[in-house]
């Protein structure tokens, strides 16, 4: 699941991005509102923490933009400012939920729980992947054939997401890193090759009747044997 963090204080984002990817968040960390306009013009995110106070553009200006050009992407407002005033501007602009600073990480983490829960619930359509004789259940993270299933982890499922979302379509290495392991990630681009790795084994104990094909000095595709 991958979210976007807009915090500009760099000592609490540092340590929200730590908490959030020890339990198997996919994060993306901006630091003023403009930036974190242009990571939600160029990505799609499940979720969004968004500050509200951030230097060059406010976070529910930010916010306001996003929703009035469609994107309904689920946002968590973070806010030092208790008032009810406050609070309800964020929510009329189009917040799904608040926090205030300062707050308990298991508080933030149960609340990006429902605010994830809720988005799908929302859109249950979504909520399951065919392609070939395979499923793909994102509630649950279960992948399944007539003949097996498999609870994938994290960043199995993020990437079995992507191709499947994306079937028969070239998906680069690069591609993988930018969505699944963020901008700033510090791991190798062959991290993908392993995981695809994974995901071929299980494939194959499924007798899935779908491959995922590499294409030579440009990605990976997932399609019909």
């Amino acid at each position: 699941m991958r979210l976007l963090l807009a915090e500009d204080e760099a000592s609490l984002s540092k340590a929200v991005v730590t908490i959030l990817r020890k339990n198997n968040y996919t994060v993306d960390a901006a630091y003023d509102g403009v930036e974190a306009l242009e990571y939600l013009e160029t990505n799609e995110y499940d979720g969004v923490i968004l500050d509200v106070m951030m230097p060059r553009m406010d976070g529910i200006s930010v916010l306001q933009k996003i929703r009035s050009a469609g994107n309904h992407v689920p946002v968590i407002l973070l806010t030092a400012k208790a008032e009810v005033d406050d609070k309800v501007r964020g929510l009329d602009s189009g917040a799904n939920d608040y926090l205030t600073k300062p707050f308990a990480s298991r508080e933030l983490l149960a609340r990006i729980r429902a605010m994830t829960r809720n988005s799908a619930a929302a859109g249950q359509a979504d909520s399951k992947l065919h392609f070939g004789n395979i499923t793909l259940d994102c509630a649950t993270f279960t992948l399944s054939s007539p003949y097996n299933s498999f609870v994938l982890a994290n960043k199995e499922f993020q990437m079995i997401e992507f191709l499947m979302r994306n079937p028969r379509q070239i998906i680069s290495a690069e591609q993988f890193m930018d969505r699944i392991w963020g901008f700033d990630a510090d791991v190798e681009s062959n991290v993908v090759w392993t995981y695809i790795s994974y995901l071929r084994r299980k494939l194959t104990a499924l007798k899935a009747d779908v491959e995922i094909r590499a294409r030579r000095n440009a990605g990976y595709c997932l399609e019909k044997m």
